[in-house]
């Protein structure tokens, strides 16, 4: 049996101040991209779900919903439920925003993205600064561990008071059933979660009814900001 070989620890170490370089500039191209425009909604859902899919219809209505009321939407700029999405925003005149993954299965982003509003990521968690600095709310759609990943990651932003509180909707309430009450009879149960904790988001298949309360939420951060300014 061939010997196991450790990299060098001195080449990986001489390489980490030009990941670094490249970690920034990815920060600086979205920061530069992002700062002067929106608000934008952040929609989450599958890559894998086709138009024929009834979740690719339900992310269209509620992306347009919330479209209509000003906002510009954001996504991961892949097909299915994002595609859907984008979709939505450009034909209702809103911005049209895509955080494109550098992964293989995913190579282009789809077509309905405003190329001004578009940015290509190596590092996944410097486009999750980015889906959370510049989002006022969160959809989030069916979808597999990407989807997952990102709902959790935002929960636990919230959870631990690292970002200010933001309405977060789950749509698709069948889809999600099973997760929810998993955490319930488990999570809550066991002491791991506080029952209060369930509170962090909303589960809603009404496109209207997101919408309304995902424009409440942002007209309501305005007011405050306005007061703080006077003081």
């Amino acid at each position: 049996m061939s010997e196991f070989i450790q990299p060098s620890e001195a080449i990986i170490h001489q390489q980490d101040p030009w990941r670094l370089f490249r970690i920034i500039s990815e920060f600086v191209q979205a920061f530069d991209t992002f700062h002067a425009v929106g608000p934008f909604i952040s929609v989450f859902g599958s890559s894998r779900l086709k138009p024929s899919n009834p979740y690719y219809e339900m992310s269209y209505d509620v992306a347009t919903k919330i479209a209509q009321r000003g906002f510009s939407i954001i996504t991961g700029a892949g097909p299915g439920l994002m595609e859907s999405a984008n979709k939505a925003a450009q034909e209702a005149n809103q911005g049209s925003a895509g955080l494109i993954p550098d992964v293989p299965f995913e190579p282009e982003p789809n077509g309905f993205l405003d190329p001004k509003l578009c940015v290509r990521f190596r590092y996944f968690f410097v486009r999750k600064v980015t889906f959370v600095r510049y989002s006022q709310g969160f959809v989030f759609l069916p979808g597999g561990y990407g989807t997952l990943d990102e709902l959790f990651e935002i929960l636990t932003l919230i959870q631990t008071k690292k970002i200010q509180p933001v309405p977060i909707y789950l749509m698709g309430s069948s889809y999600w059933k099973g997760l929810i009450q998993w955490m319930k009879d488990f999570m809550v149960r066991e002491g791991c979660l506080d029952k209060e904790e369930m509170n962090l988001f909303t589960i809603s298949d009404d496109p209207e009814y997101v919408a309304d309360g995902l424009l409440e939420s942002y007209q309501a951060h305005l007011k405050i900001h306005d007061f703080l300014e006077t003081i």
